[in-house]
This record gives structure tokens, sequence and C-alpha cells, in this order.
């Protein structure tokens, strides 16, 4: 499989998603394309204390002037306040049209940083290089930015395609294994929608004890990416088929708020998000067997025991997402693994049976 894949917008500009493991080489040719010696780096507190002397020994070949902004851990770091604080870091370190910011780490680095190239001189170039399993085949790719809000997640942003994506399998030797198993449900998720061959070749990495060994994921890795570029080439701005990548996402986004984005992982949420949406889909005369999805249960590490609203009121937060159109749920569900589609939902009641049978689960 070729390690480079390019994406096609209407929007902007190809750019090419870039995948191997210590990708240096590669990296300190492409940065020769700036013309400014300064750049900016907004990076994960984790990948800045394991991974400094790795990213700063290339990019400071090029950049004289290299200013570096640490991005807090977790979930809840994507909100306004670190937004404005990073935009401040920017704006005040003399940003200039043609000054590049490079975002390293995971799905919430990379969204904060985006948002804040999308904003700072309404656009700067920006390049992402993701260090997490998530980050590689999901967040990096297509544009999406943003930070959340109380309300709900992710409703405050902009699409936004960066210049180029560096996926380096290097950064996956630190990557703890909550967060590989984080990023599993990404890679699930195109599983089910996409390709259910997948789900076996994941089951293989495990039974062979190569589940965390970034050289032997860098197929699945690439064949995740492919999969979204291709849905992100035919529906840039989510207007169509674009939002079957949210399957499994409406009901985990619900979960990640009731945790107030710190109780349960994005992969947690989502992966018991898919459960659920399986249900969902049976119930309107799919038959795929769960058993495909709670084989990796075990990997997983949290219960929803904690969650003490009902059903119903966890339908009625899903309410406030993003994709709610005329204040109908829209839910993606499966006709079969592998055939993905968008339900308008008229009566809750079996949506309601899903997130119950999901709960019942992870009890």
């Amino acid at each position: 499989m070729s390690d480079l894949i390019s994406v096609n917008t209407s929007t902007q500009n190809k750019y090419d998603l870039h995948f191997g493991n210590d990708l240096s080489k590669m990296l300190e040719e492409y940065i020769y394309k700036y013309t400014s010696g300064k750049a900016f780096v907004l990076v994960d507190a984790f990948v800045l204390e394991h991974h400094r002397q790795h990213f700063e020994a290339v990019l400071s070949k090029k950049f004289s002037d290299l200013h570096i902004f640490e991005i807090p851990r977790g979930e809840q770091a994507k909100n306004v306040s670190v937004y404005l604080e990073a935009l401040d870091f920017v704006l005040k370190n003399g940003v200039e049209r043609q000054t590049p910011l490079f975002a390293i780490g995971g799905g919430v680095t990379g969204d904060l940083s985006g948002f804040v190239a999308a904003t700072a001189l309404r656009g700067i170039p920006l390049v992402h290089i993701p260090t997490t399993l998530l980050a590689m085949v999901d967040s990096s790719i297509g544009g999406k930015t943003g930070i959340n809000h109380s309300t709900g997640k992710n409703l405050i942003g902009s699409f936004y395609q960066p210049e180029a994506v560096f996926a380096d399998v290097h950064y996956l030797r630190t990557l703890p294994k909550m967060e590989w198993v984080n990023g599993l449900s990404e890679v699930l998720k195109y599983g089910m929608i996409e390709a259910p061959e997948m789900l076996g070749e994941i089951q293989t990495l495990i039974d062979e004890d190569r589940f965390t060994d970034g050289d032997s994921w860098l197929p699945l890795i690439q064949k995740s990416a492919q999969i979204k570029v291709d849905v992100v080439a035919e529906d840039v701005l989510e207007s169509g088929k674009r939002a079957i990548l949210n399957f499994g996402h409406t009901f985990g986004h619900v979960l990640e708020k009731e945790g107030r984005y710190k109780e349960y992982s994005h992969g947690e949420a989502v992966y018991a998000g898919m459960i659920a949406a399986v249900h969902a889909s049976n119930h309107l005369g799919a038959k795929i067997d769960l058993s495909n999805l709670l084989q990796f249960k075990s990997l997983y590490e949290f219960g929803l025991s904690t969650i003490t609203k009902s059903p119903a009121e966890l339908v009625e937060m899903m309410k406030t997402d993003k994709k709610v159109k005329d204040g109908h749920i829209r839910l993606v569900l499966l006709k079969k693994r592998g055939l993905a589609y968008v339900y308008e939902v008229a009566d809750d009641t079996f949506v309601q049976k899903a997130w119950q049978h999901t709960l019942n689960i992870f009890k």
C-alpha cells in the first residue's frame, strides 16, 4: 500500500497525507516550501514531554524563530479559554499570513490548533502531525476544526483543510494502551460502515500480540485514512454522505458531555455509541450480530453505571447535536455491516430502547 494519499477538496488545493515510521527527513524536505523563518507549534503536553527533541530538531533547521505553545491534555482542553489563550499567543508573537502552524498531538490538539489556524488573520498555513491512533485515522483528515461548548461537543468551529498531514508511527511508541483503545473505536467504525474485513484484521493484531505495535498498524491506519479521504472528497462540508462518518457519535457525544468531557474518552463513548446504533439499526430491520463489536469489549475499561439520566433524558440531550434537523435527531445507522445510512427520527421510542440496552451492557 502506498505511503502517501492525496486529498482533493472543492474548497482548497490538494494536499497529501504521508504515512511511515520516522518521517523526519520527509518533513524536513517539506518545510522548505515556506518562506517564513518563523513558525508556531501547538503541541500536546504529553508529546512535548516525550518527543520535543524529535520534532524540534527537524523544525529548527528551517525555522530559526520557533514558538511553542503547550496544549493541556484531555478533551476538557477543547474550550473557549484555551482557544483564546492559544490565539493570543500566536497573535502577540507576530504571526503573518504565511507563517505556518504545526499541530502536533492527538484529536484535541488537532481540532483546537486547526481552529486557531483557521481564525488567526482569517487563515494561516496548517500542518498536522498526528501522534495518536485516533488522530492518524480520523481527526487530522478532512478539515474539521473546533472546540466544545457547554451545550454540546464541537459546536464552535469551522472547516479548514491542512496543507499536509504527516502520520508518523514513531510517536505511537509512547502511546499509553488506553489511547490505543481510544483510537481503536474509530478504526472499528470504518469496519462497520465500509470495510467489515477490518474487524478480523484488528483481531489478528490482538491475537498475535501486536496490538500496540505502530509498524504492524500501518496497513490499517492507511486503509482507515483512505476510507475517510474518499468520503470527504465526495462531501467536504458534510452536507450529505460525510455524515456516515458519525456512526456511533451522536450517542457517544451525549456520554462525553454527561461525563463532563473527562469521565469517558472519545473512543470509549463512541464504542458504546456504536453498540447503541447497532441496536437501533436492528430495530429498523437490520440483522447485525452485536458480537462483531462486543468481541473487543474486554479492551475497554469503563462502565456506565454512574449515568443517572433516564434513556428519555439522554434522548433529549441528543437533540442539542449539531446534526439535528428541524428538531429531529439524525442517526447514522446500518442496513448491514458495510452499508451505512442516515435516518431522521420521528418517534424516538426505539432510540430510548437502544440507550437502555447499551446501559445494561456497560453496567
